[in-house]
């Protein structure tokens, strides 16, 4: 139990979603109570320096991924100890590991392993993640569940008119597993089953908002001439300012999460702040934030998107959030748990 809430420690360079995230609960946190403090730094060089002036055993909380903190999963769990013997550290994890990690899973099973042992305590996102450390982490000590806080507690209204292209939105890094692929495919299928009824689209499109992972570019080139083969355009955005991304997810087009193996997900939030709809491919996890947030997520199975693009191409309002629908929880309700959290 602590009275005052923890340093909180953000963590990685801008534009990381977990450091971005780290950022927004420490913002929210500081409304509630002005007294917490926040230090933003960009590596774990800079954060060494910064907690060389944190007393022992004062309390500190870190948003963290494996990611952050070097190329291998090893590192974190390094850099993570180092900090624990310095001062009562505190996690909230992401990406927690599953075995769609594939050659690193065991590795980063590993290392998550040191990390939880190591931290004083440890949040994750969704219950979804805690199932996970039952299953593949079961020696750990069990993590406590709060969920993504959305920005604002109800989207903005008003409804954009639809063109007559079939265009699937996809946001954030291109990367395997995102869904690009499956999504080209259903375009294509979908889109031959809207002409077979004399009702086709002049367009189809796959849209990825956002930029190819560090050491995917060539991904994108073969799903171009994947898309391409099958009448499909895949088209890339680029890496886009935070005005640039949202116009993005309010333009003409279906919304689409179809991440094969989420252990919690940001991209789903951003489409309902900005009073989308999206296709989602269901999972525990999506049954899990339909559940928080009814209304605000359509479930597919894997084998039926083809028809769901078609049925979203004919009633493009389905792809709009209703009116009056909330949000919650939102990051200020998130702030409130932690604080919670932090007082037990």
């Amino acid at each position: 139990m602590i009275s005052a809430p923890p340093l909180l420690l953000v963590l990685g360079p801008e534009g990381h979603g977990v450091t971005r995230y780290g950022d927004d609960v420490a913002v929210a946190v500081t409304a509630a109570r002005p007294d917490a403090t926040v230090v933003r730094v960009a590596d774990v060089d800079a954060a060494e320096r910064a907690l060389d002036g944190v007393p022992g055993e004062a309390p500190v909380h870190l948003h963290a991924t494996d990611r952050l903190f070097g190329s291998r999963p090893e590192d974190a769990a390094d850099v993570v100890e180092r900090w624990a013997g310095r001062c009562r550290l505190m996690l909230t994890l992401h990406d927690v590991p599953q075995p769609s990690d594939g050659t690193m899973f065991e590795r980063r099973r590993a290392a998550y392993a040191r990390m939880i042992a190591a931290a004083d305590r440890v949040v994750v996102n969704s219950r979804h993640e805690q199932h996970l450390m039952d299953e593949f982490l079961p020696d750990s000590a069990r993590a406590h569940a709060i969920a993504l806080g959305a920005r604002t507690g109800t989207p903005p209204g008003g409804v954009v008119a639809e063109g007559r292209a079939l265009r699937v939105l996809i946001a954030g890094f291109v990367y395997p597993g995102k869904g690009h692929r499956p999504a080209i495919i259903a375009a294509a299928r979908a889109a031959e089953i809207l002409r077979a009824h004399g009702d086709g689209p002049q367009v189809v499109a796959v849209r990825a908002i956002g930029a190819p992972s560090r050491g995917h570019e060539a991904d994108v080139e073969r799903l171009r001439e994947e898309a391409a083969a099958l009448g499909v355009a895949f088209e890339v955005t680029g890496f886009l300012d935070d005005d640039a991304f949202a116009g993005e997810l309010v333009a003409p087009g279906i919304p689409l999460a179809a991440h094969e193996h989420v252990s919690a997900s940001r991209s789903m939030l951003d489409w309902v702040e900005a009073g989308r709809r999206p296709l989602v491919v269901d999972s525990r996890y999506a049954a899990e934030m339909d559940a928080l947030r009814p209304g605000t997520l359509a479930r597919y199975s894997a084998d039926d998107l083809a028809d769901r693009l078609v049925d979203a191409w004919r009633d493009p309002a389905s792809t709009r959030l209703a009116a009056g629908v909330s949000l919650s929880p939102t990051l200020d309700d998130v702030a409130a748990a932690y604080l919670r959290w932090w007082a037990a």
